[in-house]
């Protein structure tokens, strides 16, 4: 039979890590999701950042050239990312789809 210490200590131990759990899932919830700044709603920069790859790859850190922002923002599913290809200069060139092919 256990002590009662060692109850105490392990129901006392498991609740504090149960806190930080439900702390770390409330912040990574809380987190802007996608890749356009919170403040100012321009596309940012990913910044590489090998640590947090490795621990948190849902995560991406990512920072903004307009209001020059930096933090985390939430990974959005490949099949739901928003085209940001039609907000890019192309140099006056037109689109590769409506070019005509040189015969």
């Amino acid at each position: 039979m256990m002590s009662d210490a060692v109850v105490f200590s392990l129901v006392f131990a498991g609740l504090v890590v149960l806190r930080i759990v439900a702390a770390m899932i409330v912040f990574a919830w809380i987190l802007p999701r996608g890749v356009h700044c919170p403040n100012c709603d321009a596309i940012t920069l990913r910044v590489e950042n090998g640590v947090w790859a490795r621990l948190l790859p849902w995560l991406r850190k990512s920072w903004c050239m307009e209001c020059e922002w930096e933090g985390m923002l939430r990974l959005v599913p490949a099949q739901s990312r928003p085209d940001i290809t039609n907000n890019l200069s192309h140099s006056g060139q037109l689109p590769l789809s409506s070019k005509k092919s040189s015969k």
